[in-house]
């Protein structure tokens, strides 16, 4: 519990939705918080909600508000804001002062920011919140970066707005310094698109082709959030489909647009795994469903001059269920497998020292992705830390193996009746391909070495080689 006496104990700037509701979740465990944001009306709704909240006038103000060393938590938009907030405060901060940016920021831009303010003594820590308006209010999951100094001094603070885990830890941690913290979140979010994209696919290709009513959609979904499928996602989605419009009575569904949007951590997220030379097709796919269905006019029109093929009769509804949830939990095995894959490179990458383990205890509470098979995660992290890929856990390879034939079953009749399940089928086609021990690259590897004289490697000997191609 943070104790208040003379002074604030931190300040948020930025008090739209999460930043009011941090704050408010911080006055819930003690902390005096001070607060600023252009927008008088947020900083009245500030001062309503926020016991003991001390409303600041200028962004400086704040400064002279807060006990030393001044910690200040930014809540504003990813971008030029920060720079553009930072360059304001600099000047009036000091050694042993802390920053903390809790917004979505790129994992560059917060190494940046934390040599730049290193130069001056100040801590900046680049702090990943999960857990939407209503995590903030009630306990995020928090992923830090920064200097062990600089985490260790916002540490109290932090550790009592986390959510807690069933075993009642924290879902607070450090990461590792600089960027690593905003890392995690970035990879987070594709995993986050990644399990929308495939539970949407199983909502669709269960109320089209195997016909089920949303009462009876509701139902299953809401029994599979009993068993292995257990997460935040799946618990949401039963909501969803029992929700009907206000105005229409109809299904929500059926009255909500089917052209997604996006705020682009997920293609940060695809973009750094091929920049670190890691598959994530199912994070790459999800961002491209999205963009896919933004295309709605195009859509409309292609959808009437190229028919699909006649979808072949589902013959027994609930055996077409068990496969499409079978689906559902092996393709969200692959997708953290992705993840989890492409936070290790990074770690390598910027010599972070991850610990994997830490990250998997973090989403167990909190945040949007938090899943009974992040349990399985971190229990086979703990048995294996270096493992290469979370499917070598035996007790996960078990799960794989056990849905491994309604998954296929699910693809294959997706595909015969022109249902498109880009997450369902690219994770299928990265379990194939990581456990392939020959695959077709050689013939990629000698149609470069044909046009290019790229060279390739043998298999009877060390070295690169090249062929003298002859047409």
């Amino acid at each position: 519990m943070v104790q208040a006496n003379s002074g604030a104990d931190i300040a948020v700037v930025g008090l739209g939705v999460m930043g009011r509701n941090l704050a408010a979740n911080l006055a819930d465990h003690g902390a005096v918080v001070a607060g600023y944001d252009l927008d008088a009306d947020r900083r009245a709704a500030f001062a309503a909600a926020v016991p003991g909240a001390v409303p600041c006038a200028a962004p400086e103000d704040v400064l002279s508000v807060l006990k030393t060393p001044r910690v200040i938590l930014m809540m504003v938009p990813a971008g030029p804001a920060v720079d553009a907030l930072l360059a304001i405060l600099l000047p009036g901060l000091a050694a042993g002062d802390v920053v903390i940016d809790g917004g979505n920021s790129h994992y560059d831009d917060t190494r940046r920011r934390a040599r730049l303010t290193a130069e001056s003594g100040i801590h900046f820590v680049g702090l990943g919140v999960s857990g939407g308006e209503e995590g903030a209010r009630h306990g995020p999951a928090l992923m830090a970066g920064g200097t062990v100094e600089g985490i260790e001094r916002v540490a109290p603070l932090l550790r009592a707005i986390a959510a807690r885990a069933g075993d009642g830890e924290p879902c607070f941690a450090r990461i590792g310094p600089d960027g690593a913290g905003h890392f995690v979140k970035m990879i987070h979010n594709g995993i986050e698109y990644a399990d929308m994209q495939l539970i949407a696919e199983g909502y669709h290709l269960l109320r089209h082709l195997g016909g089920f009513s949303y009462e009876q959609l509701a139902d299953r979904f809401a029994a599979w959030n009993g068993g292995e499928l257990a997460s935040y996602l799946m618990e949401i989605t039963a909501d969803i489909l029992r929700t009907s419009d206000p105005e229409t009575g109809a299904p929500i569904l059926e009255v909500i647009r089917d052209a997604a949007g996006q705020k682009g951590t997920g293609h940060w997220a695809t973009t750094t795994a091929m920049q670190l030379g890691m598959p994530a097709p199912t994070i790459a796919e999800a961002v491209h469903a999205r963009c896919l269905s933004a295309l709605k006019d195009e859509r409309v029109r292609a959808a009437a001059a190229f028919p699909a093929p006649p979808a072949p009769a589902v013959a027994d509804p609930d055996a077409f269920a068990a496969g499409v949830g079978d689906a559902l939990l092996c393709g969200r095995i692959a997708i953290y497998a992705q993840g989890f894959a492409v936070i290790a490179a990074g770690s390598r990458q910027f010599g972070w020292d991850v610990d994997l383990a830490a990250v998997a205890s973090v989403w167990r509470g909190g945040c949007i992705i938090r899943a009974r098979l992040v349990d399985r995660i971190l229990d086979a992290l703990r048995r294996a830390p270096d493992l290469p890929n979370l499917m070598f856990d035996p007790a996960i390879t078990a799960l794989l193996a056990e849905g491994e034939a309604g998954w296929r079953r699910t693809v294959g009749a997706a595909v015969a009746a022109g249902q498109p399940v880009p997450a369902m089928a690219s994770a299928l086609a990265y379990w194939d391909g990581y456990r392939s021990e020959r695959l077709w690259a050689n013939m990629i590897q000698a149609q470069r070495d044909f046009f290019g004289a790229h060279g390739y490697e043998r298999t009877d000997r060390p070295g690169m080689a090249h062929t003298q191609w002859v047409r």
